[in-house]
This record gives C-alpha cells, sequence and structure tokens, in this order.
C-alpha cells in the first residue's frame, strides 16, 4: 500500500536528514570491508605504514634546514600524514559517492547532498579515529607528546577534509562526463600530493622559489597552519587560513552547479555499448 508521509516541521526534517546521513555514512564505513574493525585496522596500518617510510626517507636522507623543527619530528611528520591522508580519503569519498543513478536513489528519502555529505562524514571519522588511535600509542609507548592548541589542530585537520571535499566535488561533477580521463586525473592528483602537500619541510624554512611550487595547494596551507597549532615554536608565515577556506567553498559551488547540470542530463544509458 501506498503511504503518505504528513509533513515535517523544519527542525523535525533536518533531524530525519542527519539520521538518513549517518545511516548512509555507516554503509559507506562497512561498504569497502564487512568488519569495521578489519576497514579500520586497515585504515590505521596505511597510517603507521606512511609513518614508517616517510620516518625512513628522512633519516637516509638527513634532516635539512627546510624540516628542522624544535619539537617532537615524529610528530611533525604525523601532523602532515594525518592531513593529507584526510584530504585524499575525503576527496575519493565524495568523487565517488553515489550518484543519480545510483541503485541507493531509488529510495524515496535518498538524494544526491545526503549521499555527498554521508561520504564526507565516513571518511573523516576514519581518519579522525586512526590519527587518535596513533597518536595514543604513540604517546603511551614511545613518549609523551604535547600539542600546544589541540582544539585550532583540529580544525585544520577539518578544513583539510573541507578543502579535499570541494576537489572532490570538481571531479564528481565532471566524472559522467568524461569518466576514464576525469578517473585517471582524479589518481593523478592524490598521488602527486605526496610531494604537492609540501609535508616533508616547513613553509617558513623553504626558499621562495620551492614555495612557489605548493603555494596553489590548499593542503600545504592547512599542513602549516596545523604545525604552527600543535608546536609551541613554529608560527606559520608564508601560509594562511583563509585561502584553503575560499578554495574549498569555490569548489563546492562549481562542483554543485556541475553536479546539478549533470543530474539533468544523466540517463542510465551513458555506459551501454552499442
Amino acid at each position: 500500500m501506498f503511504t503518505i508521509e504528513q509533513p515535517r516541521s523544519t527542525f523535525s526534517s533536518l533531524l530525519k536528514t542527519a539520521e538518513l546521513i549517518f545511516h548512509v555514512a555507516v554503509r559507506n564505513v562497512r561498504k569497502s570491508n564487512g568488519n569495521a574493525v578489519v576497514g579500520l585496522l586497515m585504515n590505521i596500518g596505511q597510517t603507521v605504514l606512511l609513518l614508517v617510510m616517510f620516518s625512513v626517507i628522512t633519516n637516509l636522507l638527513g634532516s635539512s634546514r627546510a624540516s628542522l623543527i624544535r619539537g617532537d619530528k615524529v610528530l611533525n611528520l604525523m601532523s602532515g600524514i594525518f592531513m593529507f591522508m584526510t584530504f585524499n580519503k575525503t576527496m575519493g569519498a565524495v568523487s565517488g559517492a553515489d550518484g543519480p543513478t545510483s541503485s541507493m536513489m531509488l529510495h524515496a528519502p535518498m538524494n544526491t547532498l545526503v549521499a555527498i555529505l554521508s561520504a564526507m562524514l565516513g571518511a573523516v571519522y576514519l581518519q579522525i579515529l586512526s590519527a587518535s588511535v596513533v597518536l595514543y600509542t604513540y604517546h603511551a609507548v614511545f613518549g609523551p607528546i604535547t600539542i600546544r592548541d589541540p582544539v585550532g589542530a583540529m580544525a585544520m585537520l577539518l578544513l583539510s577534509c573541507v578543502a579535499g571535499a570541494g576537489v572532490g566535488m570538481l571531479f564528481r561533477g565532471a566524472r559522467p562526463w568524461a569518466p576514464g580521463v576525469i578517473g585517471i586525473v582524479n589518481q593523478v592528483f592524490m598521488r602527486a600530493n605526496f610531494i604537492a602537500s609540501g609535508k616533508m619541510f616547513l613553509a617558513n624554512n623553504a626558499p621562495a622559489r620551492l614555495r612557489m611550487w605548493f603555494d596553489w595547494n590548499p593542503l600545504f596551507h592547512t599542513i602549516d597552519q596545523g604545525r604552527g597549532f600543535i608546536f609551541l615554536n613554529y608560527n606559520p608565515h608564508f601560509t594562511s587560513i583563509e585561502y584553503p577556506v575560499k578554495v574549498a567553498l569555490t569548489c563546492i559551488v562549481i562542483g554543485m552547479m556541475g553536479e546539478h547540470f549533470t543530474s539533468k542530463h544523466m540517463s542510465m544509458s551513458w555506459g551501454a555499448k552499442g
């Protein structure tokens, strides 16, 4: 039997949407691995692997002036890796979220905005939980660490998430028109962020000719500003919080416009072979 949903108040509708976003986010977290604990452990393993790899690289190459910081060197590496992982994971989750032709959209309460927000929520949840486990383990096993401003550091992690979501929205809006090309560009951009994020050096100590290659990247700014909140003796001079905010908002607006235009023309038969 068909049922007619009774009109809801604005507050009730917001609560219903928030509940839907939560349940879809849980589905996204469990989608890659049926066991949520195993999925979390795999994400922690990726973080630890990157941390070990960059620690080995810095030890082999030696500490250059561009990477010196008065504080825990491992915490310096972790700050860059956490934000790098958050940016890339959120970008990939948003760009690959369920679209208008997805089977999930056949369910009445579901819509594209819920799919995007739930993908973003699921990605940042995994990254925050993984970062918390890694930080606590390092603090308990290897030595105590001190974060000067935890609230500011968390804000930069969330800003990395929002910036990644903005870039993901650009790829998402363009993907249906050229899925092969956009998929390659997406992967290239994610791989390029290994270097383009600038997590291996400090912006204050880097020469101007080196910084000019990284200034365009919002992740470069969030990592450097995050280190300013983490370390007592580091004050960023060449990066800003405003830049990644502006880039994120611009990308989200353009991405939503592209998503709206694409949804009007998208068809299940786009990928069909003649």
